[in-house]
């Protein structure tokens, strides 16, 4: 398993829905970020679009990576026919290995027959262009329902991209979702966190941490997804609360995915992995 960083390592940076920064980070800041931390991974999520890429802004992204040996995953939202069948091609022509998928939309809810049978259709391309597509629990699916659409796909060109704190909006905790999930995970989404009593008392909070600083247990996730040897990469995601500006929020950004990756390349899943790729950088 491959460690790497994602575009959801630097949110604020790139930019939300409803914030945009005044510079925003690129696709070729992820990829120096990607060498400065000596890694070969970098997962470029939906929040930095790839179909919304010039042909020149795609090819120069794709050589700057093989430049740099770095693996290039790619990630989507809205899970239509044509929409994974687009994202597959671009996967293709960005020689992405896995590709990761949100099911739903703003207003865009299938249903599992539906997220099935548009998962089936695609397995003869998926296999073709030897693509892994890992759908995320992204808050509708519970753990369940996910494994089930995982048994009826019934293929190993489709796994689960296991996020450590989006089945929370499901009412669902980590260790009972990765009790069922792992064994189909083929990409996981580190993210620590923690929960918080509010002050009056009447209700919760849950808000990012720095990675081994929060509730998330790397170590004994590590150990369930290491049984089962189909995870091929786990990259670094982050919910840095908002500072007071945005310049502010961006460091507090920076400093946090500093201090994640020294606990996570500290871990011995990934450290010897972290030498290997120091020597071919």
């Amino acid at each position: 398993m491959v460690l790497g960083i994602s575009s959801f390592t630097y949110g604020w940076a790139i930019g939300t829905h409803s914030e945009q920064p005044s510079a925003p980070m690129s696709e070729s800041n992820l990829i120096a970020k990607t060498t400065e931390f000596r890694l070969n991974c970098l997962q470029i999520g939906d929040n930095l679009p790839i179909h919304s890429f010039t042909k020149a802004r795609l090819d120069s992204l794709k050589k700057t990576a093989r430049h740099n040996s770095i693996r290039l995953e790619i990630g989507a939202r809205i899970l239509t026919k044509e929409n994974l069948s687009s994202y597959i091609n671009l996967a293709g022509e960005l020689h992405a290995p896995l590709l990761r998928f949100i099911i739903d939309g703003s207003d865009y809810e299938p249903s599992i027959c539906t997220v099935i049978e548009i998962i089936k259709d695609a397995l003869p391309k998926l296999k073709k262009s030897n693509i892994t597509l890992g759908i995320e629990n992204h808050d509708r699916f519970k753990a369940r329902e996910l494994a089930f659409i995982m048994e009826e796909v019934g293929s190993d060109q489709v796994g689960i991209c296991l996020d450590c704190v989006n089945s929370m909006g499901t009412g669902e905790g980590l260790e009972y979702v990765a009790d069922i999930l792992v064994p189909y995970t083929v990409n996981l989404h580190i993210k620590d966190f923690k929960v918080e009593r509010l002050p009056h008392k009447m209700g919760f909070t849950i808000t990012g941490a720095i990675a081994g600083q929060g509730i998330t247990n790397v170590p004994l996730l590590m150990e369930k997804l290491s049984k089962y040897n189909r995870c091929q990469s786990a990259v670094l995601e982050q919910w840095v609360p908002f500072e007071t500006d945005e310049e502010n929020t961006i460091r507090k950004e920076k400093q946090w995915a500093e201090a994640s990756m020294k606990y996570l390349t500290s871990l011995p899943y990934f450290n010897s992995n972290i030498k290997h790729q120091a020597s071919i950088l």
